[in-house]
Parts: structure tokens; sequence; C-alpha cells
């Protein structure tokens, strides 16, 4: 039976044990607190939706080895923790280091990072109707870039359960701009880069997988200087694999998910002609992040994105996968486990029951 990795999102703001998420959320138990305030704006809406689980503490490791037994036995067995820092030190790290790291389980589900290296704003501030207001710069500069590769290296490469490729620790990138602008250009990202790859291997082991989130081809072609474009940079930088974080960055929204996915094979087919690196696919469940606003946006939601329309998504990353068999990983990139506020997870609730997990049960476990 032939294996596949997919590998989840994780959104780790599901917690209250991290102090600066108090700014956004007063309540004390994270970005639950937006999905309990959901409203339903419209008929065809589909909020407010409530977690079968419970509005659990995902730093708990506890309730992550429940997670964890769920994620496995529906055909999920790698989680990607997103990863952040800002104002000189980590963010969010509880889920990954309290939750799961501490679950006495997770050798049934491996995990890598991907740096989530944007800038925060007011977005999560849902009360405050002017979302682009900076917080934190997530831009770094060379010296923290190094400390952040040294730390990651010691503390979470060498895990057991680390994702790897060939014996390389995969590590993922999010946003290219401000890697380009805190490390001070191109040639020196290039380096720094250099960098992360050979202390990696110093550390002993084979290499560093280095993946890259990509979004639309009108956004790969802004320039980073007067010469080097962003899909010139991916190229120059010989990443070892990149895909997407979630559809809405290359498919315009108010449409039906069956819709969608002709741009999804549209966009994968453009990846492959254009970017050298090898192509993750990946398959977001939705799009509506109307639960972190106070008003509607009605032309910025997924519709009719059921268990059934989803699972076709599934399938059509499965089909890439098998037409590919020179990819070195079977590497399936689903968004998300818990992206509530962004209406793409694969948690069980109340509209859906286990439906999402199911599918992915179906096609990468039943259907296999």
């Amino acid at each position: 039976m032939k294996k596949y990795d997919v590998a989840a999102y994780i959104w780790p703001a599901y917690t209250g044990d991290e102090p600066r998420t108090r700014m956004f959320w007063q309540e004390g138990y994270g970005e639950w607190e937006s999905v309990k305030s959901a409203k339903k704006f419209f008929d065809e809406h589909t909020w407010p939706r409530k977690p079968l689980w419970g509005y659990v503490n995902e730093a708990d490791r506890y309730v992550m080895e429940m997670q964890i037994e769920a994620a496995s036995s529906h055909g999920v067995n790698v989680f990607i923790y997103d990863w952040y820092w800002f104002d000189n030190r980590p963010f969010l790290e509880q889920c990954l280091n309290d939750g799961y790291l501490k679950a006495r389980n997770n050798d049934k589900v491996k995990f890598y990072l991907m740096w989530a290296n944007h800038t925060a704003n007011t977005l999560w501030c849902k009360n405050l109707p002017d979302k682009n207001i900076p917080i934190w710069d997530g831009a770094v500069d060379r010296k923290t870039f190094e400390h952040i590769v040294h730390r990651t290296i010691e503390k979470y490469f060498s895990h057991p359960s680390y994702y790897k490729i060939d014996g390389k620790p995969v590590y993922m990138l999010f946003d290219t701009e401000n890697l380009v602008r805190g490390l001070g250009g191109v040639k020196e990202t290039l380096d720094a880069l250099k960098y992360f790859r050979e202390e990696t291997v110093k550390a002993g082991f084979p290499g560093l997988e280095l993946h890259l989130t990509i979004r639309s081809p009108k956004y790969r072609a802004r320039m980073l200087d007067e010469k080097t474009s962003i899909l010139d940079f991916i190229n120059m930088a010989n990443f070892d694999g990149v895909t997407h974080y979630n559809f809405f960055d290359y498919a315009p929204m108010n449409r039906t998910y069956l819709e969608l996915l002709e741009d999804v094979k549209n966009e994968w087919k453009c990846v492959e002609e254009t970017v050298k690196a090898p192509f993750y696919p990946h398959v977001s469940l939705g799009w509506d992040n109307t639960v972190r606003y106070v008003t509607p946006r009605r032309k910025w939601i997924c519709y009719d994105n059921t268990p059934q329309n989803v699972q076709k998504g599934f399938e059509l990353a499965k089909d890439y996968v098998d037409s590919h068999p020179q990819m070195k990983a079977p590497l399936i990139i689903v968004n998300s486990w818990n992206e509530w506020t962004e209406g793409s997870y694969l948690e069980p609730d109340d509209l859906y029951g286990y439906g999402y997990l199911e599918a992915v049960k179906k096609v990468f476990l039943e259907e296999n």
C-alpha cells in the first residue's frame, strides 16, 4: 500500500499560555474568543460553528494526545507548526513545546516548522476596523537569523519526530519579501540561506530540505530590487520545495469550492512551468475569515466547501503525487488542522462533524 505524507498546518493560537496574546484575546484562551463570538451575517453564511472537542487548550499535552490519535487514524501523519519570532523572541511556541512535544504519542504524527515571518498587525484584533496597523515586524537581521538557525537546529531538528526527507530536516519559510528586507538584500539573503544549510550539515544531518510558500503569479512578479523579482529569487535560491499556504493567496473568492479547483489546477501547472524547485501540492478546505471581523465580507468567502467537495481536492492532490514519481516524498500540504478563523480546518465541528477528516481517510487510507 502506498503511503502518503499528509501534512496539515497548525495555527498555534488556541491557548492562553502566551501572555502577549492578551492584547488580542483578553479572556485568556486564545483565538477561541473570536470563534465563540462569530455571527451569521447572511442567509447562506454557515457561521457560527462550535468545535466538537470543545474550546480546548492546544498547549495541553493530553489534548494533543487526543488530537494526534484522531489525526493519525484518519491519515494525517504530519503537522506543520506555524512558528513566529516577534519582538526579539519566539511567539506562540506553547502549543508545540508544551502540547505536541510533551504528548506521549507524538511518534504517530511527525512535525516540522514553517517560519511565519510576516509582520503581525491588528488582523487578530476582532473589534478594530483597521486590520493593517503593524504591531511586530517579522523581518530579522543577520545576527537574529543566525540565532534562530542555531536554536532551531538544537531544539527541534534533533527530535526523533521531526519530519525529514532523505534524512534532511524540512524547514519552510513564509514571507520572501520580509526575509530579504530584514537580511539586507538578495545577495545577503542567499548567503544567509547558504549558512543555514551549512550549519545543518555541521550538526550531523546530510543537509537541509528548505521549502517556501509561494503566492500568485502576480505576487511572484513583484520586484525585490531593480533586477530581481520574487520569482527570480526563488529560482536563484535553489529551494528544495515550494507549496502554498492557502487558496486565498491566488484564487478569487466569492465562488464555490469546485469552481476554485479549476484555478488550483491552472496554478499548479503555472508553478511547474516557471519555478525550478519541486512543487508539493496543497489543498485548502475553504476560506471564510469573517470570524475576525464585525462586519460582513460576503465577497471574500468560498462557498459550498462540503466534505464531499473538499474530497475532490484531496483526490486532485493524490493524483498529482501519483503522476510525479520523481518527487522526493509523497508530500501533500493541507490548510489546515485548525485555522478556524479562516474557515479552513480539519478539526470536527457541529456543521460537518468529522466529515473533513473522514474525507482524508477515504482518499489516503481507504481508497489507497
